[in-house]
């Protein structure tokens, strides 16, 4: 795994940082999507809350990770696939929130319908969130 984090670092121009490292383990080894605080508590070197902020954003900017809107207004972030790359995410599948365990999962099996806007409206962005009872909670 270590070899596929600094590929994916090279990759996206990115310095080969403890922190960056450790982050992005913490994403290649969840099965969901991590809020900040997740992140914080995962890692076992500490590092200060500036430096996760600054390595989410420039995981986000380089097409590493993406958003997902939680009902509260918070962030998590979960790992892009592969057609993901700088300044273009293309994150076209819902995201599942168990309402027991708290999990927010990508489901890249299941895209996004397309929705027609009203002509004057272009859309940036569509973003679906399902919440109920994940497979292990049900």
């Amino acid at each position: 795994m270590k070899k596929q984090i600094v590929e994916i670092l090279r990759k996206n121009q990115l310095s080969i940082t403890d922190g960056r490292k450790k982050i992005l383990e913490l994403f290649l080894e969840s099965d969901s999507a991590l809020a900040h605080h997740d992140i914080e508590e995962k890692i076992q070197e500490k590092f200060d809350r500036v430096t996760v902020y600054r390595t989410l954003q420039a995981f986000m900017d380089k097409g590493i990770i993406h958003t997902i809107p939680t009902a509260d207004n918070s962030i998590k972030y979960a790992l892009c696939k592969d057609d993901c790359e700088q300044g273009h995410h293309h994150d076209d599948h819902i995201h599942f929130v168990c309402k027991q365990c708290g999990q927010t999962i990508c489901l890249d099996e299941v895209h996004v319908p397309s929705v027609r806007l009203p002509q004057g409206y272009h859309a940036d962005q569509v973003e679906v969130v399902v919440s109920g009872l994940c497979k292990e909670c049900n």
